[in-house]
């Protein structure tokens, strides 16, 4: 009985990894896309974050949401996808949110452009593009430092580089000027001078949370850190992989990558705080989202070796998987913050949903979809 039972324990400790990686198949990836597409559709106009109301459709919540929606569209094999994204638009008057210079509202623009692609209606980029060209023609002069007067009109907080680069690498791919590539080349490498801890390899949210320290790690945002990582990956796609633009991002993206490696949870996802996710052990599925996204677009490119950092996105794409409800909703999103805190289960956000769907569509692409 003895033997018997070591034997069982054994076989028990051999399958468990087994059982934890769950293979993962293509078809599956994109049921479960749709299910969380479609709750997200039917709860669109939810209250989150504890709002009174729900978020303006402009705002910056939807515009990440919106990102990764119209990739599921491009997957989705019919239009009720794109229509909707389409509507958004035309209700707008495809307008950025209401700041001009606030990287937040202009995250909105990467759906206009997006659509702008698929159906070649120049109505959908002109006010992007009118917005843009006055910004660089009156360029803010403000200081990155925070709370400085003004200072958010440039990317003085890391999640601005989700929110505005993508759109002006968009702008200069689809209209050839270089003008828009130049200046979010100059305001990005400021942003990561400024920002970047070259030690850990990881951005702070902004210069406030420089020197602090929570249970004596530096404080290093997981949502913020996944707003920049999924940010490169974006900026990238739009780059000749041979310029000296993308060759910059290229290096930021691989260090980043080398070290969420590094610091991924055995559960899969990543801590809130990411540097300690023994103080921070509660799931986070927004920057998680990212993170996985961006792991396998580098893998799908042949950036990074797929030996080495598949494990790695096929335990976060599980783990996120884990976390949709029969319903579709995804669970243990962080509500809006700008540092590590709390999620809970029953609880989501829109921006969490377009992560979602971008890594789903870079792991469906990873394990065999077309």
């Amino acid at each position: 009985m003895k033997l018997s039972k070591i034997f069982m324990v054994a076989v028990l400790l051999i399958m468990a990894p087994l059982s934890q990686a769950q293979d993962i198949k293509p078809a599956e990836v994109k049921k479960i896309m749709k299910r969380v597409a479609d709750w997200q559709l039917d709860h669109f106009q939810d209250l989150y974050s504890g709002s009174t109301k729900p978020h303006h459709q402009l705002d910056w919540t939807n515009g990440a949401l919106y990102i990764g929606m119209v990739k599921w569209a491009a997957m989705a094999g019919d239009e009720t996808y794109y229509n909707w994204l389409k509507a958004i638009g035309e209700g707008n008057e495809w307008k950025l949110h209401r700041r001009k210079y606030h990287a937040d509202d202009h995250t909105v623009g990467q759906l206009y452009l997006e659509l702008y692609r698929k159906y070649k209606d120049v109505k959908m980029i002109e006010p992007t593009k009118e917005q843009f060209d006055f910004i660089m023609y009156h360029p803010a002069r403000t200081s990155l430092t925070w709370k400085s007067p003004y200072h958010q009109s440039r990317w003085n907080w890391c999640d601005a580089l989700f929110m505005s680069p993508p759109v002006w690498a968009k702008l200069y791919n689809i209209t050839g000027e270089e003008k828009y590539l130049d200046f979010m080349m100059g305001e990005f490498k400021a942003t990561t001078d400024f920002l970047f801890d070259k030690e850990e390899n990881l951005y702070y949210r902004d210069e406030s949370y420089m020197g602090k320290r929570d249970h004596n790690t530096k404080i290093f945002w997981s949502r913020g850190n996944g707003w920049v990582f999924a940010g490169l990956t974006n900026i990238m796609n739009e780059l000749d992989s041979q310029s000296k633009e993308y060759k910059y991002f290229l290096k930021i993206y691989k260090k980043m990558a080398k070290k969420l490696l590094a610091i991924q949870t055995p559960e899969g996802h990543w801590a809130m705080s990411l540097l300690g996710q023994e103080f921070y052990p509660t799931p986070e599925t927004s920057g998680s989202s990212f993170y996985t996204y961006g792991l396998a677009w580098g893998i799908n490119k042949g950036i990074l070796d797929k030996d080495t950092y598949g494990k790695a996105v096929q335990k976060g794409w599980n783990a996120m998987v884990g976390h949709v409800t029969e319903e579709g909703m995804l669970g243990y999103v962080q509500p809006i913050g700008a540092a590590p805190g709390k999620a809970w289960a029953d609880k989501t956000e829109v921006y969490g949903t377009g992560a979602f769907l971008s890594a789903g569509s870079e792991v469906y692409k990873l394990y065999g979809g077309e």
